[in-house]
């Protein structure tokens, strides 16, 4: 029997997976302050400390217009963070990464998130592994995959 939509406690993970989710944001938002960024800059730098991508993919993942990623690449490029270099699969794509300077700002940044490490870090990791697949069932991501600790 599906569950519905408007049951109560339905209403109630909505909401408390929005307060979740405004906390997280909040803190990112001042994390990336005190970097000199804005939230959108952090993210696109963290996602560049990772791998070198293109910008199509970068609008991608942040759910945005390509355009505003030129933006963002242009101004991280000014600060020395990001670069643009030819992917090596296809020259006619420019890819764009982090710089050194980029992955510490980006590693950094990472250290000073706090709200969900402290508490997470109060879950055994049983819990952490359920949490983390039910979040991954509800993304439609694979969750039979190995472990990602």
């Amino acid at each position: 029997m599906a569950t519905s939509r408007t049951d109560p406690l339905t209403l109630e993970v909505v909401e408390l997976i929005g307060t979740v989710v405004a906390r997280y944001y909040e803190e990112y938002e001042q994390a990336a302050a005190q970097h000199a960024l804005t939230g959108a800059q952090a993210r696109v730098l963290g996602l560049l400390s990772l791998d070198p991508l293109p910008m199509r993919h970068i609008a991608q993942k942040l759910k945005c217009e390509p355009s505003n990623i030129t933006g963002i690449v242009d101004r991280l490029e000014a600060r020395g963070l990001a670069e643009r270099r030819p992917d090596p699969a296809d020259r006619r794509v420019k890819l764009a990464a982090a710089t050194e300077e980029g992955r510490e700002t980006a590693r950094r940044l990472r250290e000073s998130l706090n709200f969900a490490r402290e508490p997470l870090g109060e879950l055994t990791e049983t819990e952490r592994t359920l949490l983390r697949d039910l979040l991954k069932r509800m993304l439609g991501e694979d969750v039979t995959g190995p472990a990602q600790g």
